[in-house]
């Protein structure tokens, strides 16, 4: 392939994968440092692109000299936001799921598959006693932030507000976005487990909190059965669902899952993969996207489909996830 021919190819790549509300010319010339002029000339192939600019676009858009080159090698590209991020509070992984998901809405179509091993963390938001006890642990156990350190839970004293409105901000991002989940009858045991542990070890402060969080995880449960009723995303009480984004859920008893996250933004692929909890790493390497998108659908397919239609198998599912729960108030 011609020089001139890879320039034009990666310039309409980068054109392709920016938000509609951004001007590929605007972002080149501000990075680049140029005029629109130069920046029309290197796009049209006219004026080759130098190393160093190279260099800045492929930092810059997150873009791999393979992946620009089109090498058929078996290695990917990943991006690490956290890499080098040695203590980060818990506060910011809320931050920077919010960013995404509105940097997912900036883009005309999308559409999210989640292969939930856990629930999604934004579902825990739906309700603030639920979102308190799960932002305690979270920032405790995981984060080891030593505002924490030796406390036992209290829903009086946990300072939960901030945390809660960022939750909810997430949850209205997420239900702009159609989606495709593949369950399990695990998905919520890691949060059961958390709440056994802190019962057991004398982790509350008042006995008395861990019935209200129970029932606010019981709440939770049966607001997304209702959205697995309706086909829809809404907010607890929200009588309006009428043109909301849709979600499918399937329930699969073969595969527990990884809470890999796969997104589709207008042209472009996007695998988002965990790691360390909340960390993730993530690619739009095409090879990569197109392997994992397949193995998704060839899961989603040998899955049952309980969201709008399977009215049996949805009652089933979620009244065993109400049991488990409702079996910790003993």
């Amino acid at each position: 392939m011609e020089t001139t021919e890879l320039q034009q190819q990666l310039f309409s790549f980068l054109k392709d994968n920016l938000p509609p509300h951004l001007s590929l010319v605007d972002e080149l010339g501000d990075l680049l440092g140029i005029g629109s002029d130069s920046v029309y000339r290197r796009i049209r192939g006219e004026k080759p692109v130098t190393l160093m600019e190279l260099k800045k676009i492929c930092e810059h858009f997150h873009l791999s000299l393979d992946q620009l080159l089109q090498l058929k090698n078996d290695s990917v590209v990943f991006r690490a936001p956290d890499l080098g991020k040695e203590h980060f509070p818990f506060a910011d992984v809320l931050k920077s799921i919010l960013q995404q998901l509105k940097h997912f809405n900036s883009f005309k179509t999308k559409q999210l598959l989640y292969l939930c091993k856990d629930m999604p963390i934004w579902q825990f938001f739906l309700y603030p006693e639920l979102a308190a006890f799960k932002t305690f642990v979270w920032a405790k156990s995981i984060h080891n932030e030593p505002l924490y350190a030796g406390k036992l839970f209290s829903l009086e004293e946990m300072m939960v507000e901030d945390y809660f409105k960022t939750g909810q901000k997430i949850i209205h991002e997420y239900n702009q976005i159609p989606s495709i989940e593949l369950w399990n009858e695990e998905s919520i045991n890691s949060t059961l487990n958390q709440i056994k542990f802190y019962k057991d070890s004398g982790g509350f402060k008042q006995a008395k909190d861990v019935d209200v969080i129970l029932d606010s995880f019981e709440l939770t449960i049966k607001h997304l059965s209702m959205q697995a009723e309706k086909g829809v995303k809404f907010m607890p009480g929200e009588a309006d669902i009428q043109h909301k984004a849709p979600v499918q859920l399937y329930v699969n008893e073969i595969v527990i899952g990884s809470n890999t996250i796969l997104v589709e933004l207008d042209n472009t692929k996007l695998s988002i993969i965990p790691y360390n909890v909340f960390s993730y790493i993530l690619t739009k390497d095409a090879r990569f996207n197109e392997s994992m998108f397949n193995g998704f659908n060839t899961l989603k397919n040998r899955s049952t489909l309980i969201s709008v239609t399977g009215e049996k198998e949805r009652n089933r599912f979620f009244t065993f996830q109400l049991e488990k729960v409702k079996s910790l108030h003993k």
